[in-house]
């Protein structure tokens, strides 16, 4: 399960409308080892915008944010990107909704395994309603959805034995 702060949804979703019709992209970062994002960091899409509506991470950005997280004691918790197109993957064609990896982002999960992988959909533009979902991969390489908890502080979310009250 993923458990999330609905103040770093909304910056998700935030950037998601921002950047739409591109793929916005960013990493949540919280504590080593806690599996609890702390703060949201925006990324630029450095996809190229004539092969589609793909993202991908700028490599010297990405490098700045892992430097920055590893001195704050901190780690990439949950990668996020949008999905912009309408229909990507229609439900009559698949079953599978909006907010669903694709080929694209499978190999990307596989890169990094046990970080979460969290899509917002825009399935009606960038003023319409938004569905989040987050994928992680088990451990045959099968794409499993988590349950997406949104709270408005740790304090009184259950994540596990090592439960601390946010501070922030």
């Amino acid at each position: 399960m993923l458990v999330i702060r609905a103040d770093l949804v909304e910056q998700m979703v935030a950037h998601a409308r921002r950047d739409h019709p591109r793929e916005a992209c960013g990493q949540l970062l919280g504590p080593e080892e806690s599996d609890r994002p702390e703060r949201y960091v925006p990324m630029t899409n450095a996809d190229d915008e004539s092969q589609g509506s793909d993202y991908r991470f700028d490599s010297r950005e990405q490098f700045q944010v892992y430097k920055d997280a590893t001195a704050r004691d901190e780690e990439t918790v949950v990668v996020f990107h949008s999905h912009t197109r309408v229909p990507r993957r229609p439900l009559t064609d698949t079953g599978l909704p909006e907010a669903y990896p694709s080929v694209k982002d499978i190999e990307f999960m596989g890169l990094q395994p046990g970080v979460h992988f969290a899509i917002v959909a825009l399935p009606e533009g960038a003023d319409g309603p938004w569905d989040l979902r987050s994928f992680l991969l088990d451990d045959a390489g099968e794409v499993v959805e988590d349950e997406v908890q949104v709270v408005e502080n740790y304090m009184f979310s259950h994540t596990g034995a090592g439960d601390e009250p946010d501070r922030s």
